[in-house]
């Protein structure tokens, strides 16, 4: 596992913030290529680095992070739901893809009966699953349908929507293409409707992941820490050059779609950063725990050993070989740095004092430079760097 790379100045990511007009594009792809979406499945690799293990089932994990939910409350449908009152309900026959109704009920299935449509419509039971013999999924899910024939401006229609488990839409005869996300993984499917009731059963493949930092066992305050997370592998130089979601604070369950992840967590402002490879899997929850070498130093300029920090500071800390990890003005500036050789330089009133000091992990420590020990900036010294 490695030490040294980047959750993220930082915007939330697109797939967080999928909107109409996003669901509208990944539709008309559906359309143009509906060939399901594989389940992605794999081994993680923890290592040194990070301590990986399953906190059991997805399905009762809740809340979590990244969810598409159109708004708070009674769900909301765009279209004519309300089944005529004095028709009798519909034995819904077995799901699309299904051997059987009993065999559905027997697998928990949502939908047993469903009720009479109005007149002309049939009634869609849908429900979704983490996979073919895996927990249905009990909530969190958003469902949007939408007409599988553009308008004239090109956008597919919203047909409907709601976000409970298992909704039932009275839908039209026609084709439909519906969206359904849990978290941030998200699966459509085409469907054509007929005269008869039916229901439909969707996979996704999501699993979710929370994480957590320390240094020598001692938890790391959730405040400094965080994470982004990219798909592939890291270690098998499969890594993703953007991240998938960004900023994830410790203890978030983030649902992500099942497959390899790589997380980098980022500790403090300085160069403490680490990265580890983790499978997510259908239906569970993965804990991961990232182990950083690290320790927080505070500077500060005195007159004499044990005197007050003077003010008017400008501060740099620069790796062995020059390169500058972090600038600040404050006086007693403190960073978060990897363990390891260090020099802080520090300019006041017109000269510049430097000292050499060393970083071990879990030791946190201050670090006091006296004036009198004045010292040419080393190459370089006056560039990069990003001031408090």
């Amino acid at each position: 596992m490695s030490a040294s790379v980047p959750r993220f100045a930082r915007p939330r990511p697109v797939p967080h913030r999928a909107g109409t007009r996003l669901v509208a594009a990944f539709t008309a792809l559906c359309l143009a290529s509906p060939a399901a979406v594989a389940a992605m499945a794999g081994s993680g690799a923890g290592g040194d680095a990070a301590s990986i293990s399953s906190s059991g089932s997805l399905a009762q994990a809740m809340p979590f992070v990244g969810t598409q939910s159109p708004g708070v409350g009674a769900p909301r449908r765009l279209a004519p739901q309300t089944p005529a009152a004095t028709a009798p309900a519909a034995t819904a026959p077995a799901a699309k893809g299904g051997a059987s109704g009993g065999a559905a009920t027997a697998a928990g299935d949502a939908h047993t009966i469903l009720p009479q449509p109005p007149a002309g419509k049939a009634a869609i039971g849908m429900s979704a699953r983490f996979g073919a013999n895996l927990p249905q999924i009990p909530r969190g899910l958003v469902w949007r349908v939408f007409d599988d024939r553009p308008e004239a401006s090109g956008a597919y229609p919203l047909v409907a929507e709601a976000a409970e488990p298992a909704p039932v839409f009275f839908l039209s005869p026609g084709g439909y293409v519906v969206h359904v996300s849990y978290g941030l993984a998200s699966i459509a499917r085409r469907i054509v409707v007929g005269e008869d009731s039916r229901r439909e059963q969707i996979t996704i493949p999501a699993g979710g992941i929370k994480l957590q930092s320390d240094v020598g066992d001692k938890l790391i305050p959730a405040s400094k820490v965080s994470y982004d997370i990219f798909e592939g592998s890291f270690l098998q130089g499969r890594a993703a050059s953007r991240p998938f979601y960004r900023g994830a604070s410790p203890g978030d369950l983030v649902v992500l779609p099942a497959g390899d992840y790589y997380v980098v967590s980022t500790y403090g402002e300085g160069n403490a950063v680490l990265q580890a490879d983790i499978a997510v899997q259908p239906g569970k929850v993965t804990d991961a725990t990232l182990h950083h070498r690290a320790a927080e130093i505070t500077l500060q300029l005195v007159a004499q050993a044990g005197g007050a920090p003077l003010s008017g500071t400008q501060w740099s800390v620069l790796t062995p070989g020059g390169d500058s990890i972090k600038d600040s003005s404050a006086p007693t500036p403190a960073f978060v740095l990897a363990e390891g050789e260090y020099t802080a330089l520090v300019r006041y009133d017109g000269k510049t004092f430097t000292k050499t000091f060393n970083v071990e992990s879990g030791s946190d420590s201050r670090v006091d430079v006296l004036v009198g020990e004045q010292a040419a900036a080393p190459e370089g010294a006056a560039d990069g760097g990003s001031g408090d």
